[in-house]
């Protein structure tokens, strides 16, 4: 078994093409699909099964699907350390990040960042906080952070940062003037929502229950995909929101909106540092996780009590 036979039946898996997956490393069609047929003749299995309308692969090149992209993520790893050993780090580093993390963390991470390992490219990606975790599973990104960690995962999750949820309204007179709030008064205002499979949703949601308020009551009005959309329409006079007070403390501190007196039984939301737990990580991934660890005075899952062995965060 070659790495090039590999490389070829990852591509040909990506791009549900040969022609395209030759066109993406370089090869001829005829040398693509020979990497392919060797490969399962030497594994005795059919991995891709071949029609006139598509490309796709079979249950068996399911699975070694997984195992060639870590086999082609470890080589990778070999060369990039062998390439940085005794010199500085480098390489591209691909991160994918639920929306605050994405718009509110990471950018004031990445200029200490970039001046400590200049060769290292830093490329982030948003996605829901389901995306994150999929793109990591799937190797399509080496490191994330999400709102959220799901109970069972081939990932590890590192708490590393604290936030709250906060009611935010227009800053008009008639909010002005709710100097509380019960669930009923809540349910009559015009409420703006996350998208579906938002980890900002599923928090607003439950910071709604342990106010009493059930989420299927409320007047939702719109629904949208971004914190700063939700931001933007409060401010201009849409409607309240249930949102991540570390996002909106630029408009709470210039009055572009309010925070409503709203009492949730419901904790603090905590953001994650997202990594799968088998697959080694390049030495750019290794740096980040440290740099994280390190601005907000965490501890290496090492160093903190062990959780039973099925628990996953």
């Amino acid at each position: 078994m070659h790495f090039k036979q590999i490389e070829a039946f990852v591509n040909v898996i990506r791009c549900k093409s040969f022609s395209k997956a030759a066109e993406a490393i370089y090869l001829s069609q005829p040398t693509i699909s020979a990497h392919i047929s060797s490969l399962e003749s030497e594994l005795g299995v059919c991995l891709i099964v071949r029609s006139t309308k598509e490309v796709y692969p079979s249950a068996a090149g399911r699975i070694f699907y997984q195992h060639a992209l870590e086999m082609l993520r470890l080589r990778e790893r070999a060369v990039l350390e062998v390439q940085s050993y005794a010199t500085e780090v480098r390489g591209e580093l691909d991160i994918a990040a639920s929306t605050v993390p994405s718009q509110y963390i990471i950018p004031d991470l990445l200029p200490q960042l970039v001046e400590k390992y200049s060769k290292v490219f830093f490329s982030v990606r948003q996605y829901d906080s389901s995306e994150v975790v999929g793109r990591i599973v799937d190797m399509d990104a080496e490191v994330g952070m999400t709102g959220t960690a799901p109970d069972k995962s081939a990932c590890a999750f590192e708490p590393f940062l604290a936030d709250r949820l906060v009611l935010i309204a227009p800053n008009t007179p008639t909010y002005r003037s709710m100097s509380s709030l019960t669930p009923a008064a809540v349910r009559s205002l015009p409420f703006i929502t996350r998208e579906s499979g938002s980890g900002t949703r599923r928090e607003a949601e439950e910071y709604l229950l342990g106010a009493g308020i059930d989420p299927k009551s409320l007047r939702t009005v719109a629904q949208l995909q971004s914190t700063e959309s939700i931001k933007q329409a409060v401010k201009n006079g849409l409607g309240v929101s249930v949102i991540s007070r570390l996002a909106v403390e630029d408009f709470l501190a210039s009055g572009d909106v309010l925070a409503l007196p709203l009492k949730s039984t419901h904790p603090q939301r905590s953001f994650y540092l997202v990594y799968h737990k088998k697959r080694p990580l390049s030495p750019a991934a290794e740096v980040f996780i440290r740099e994280v660890r390190s601005r907000f005075g965490i501890k290496k899952p090492s160093e903190t009590p062990a959780e039973p062995a099925d628990s996953e965060n």
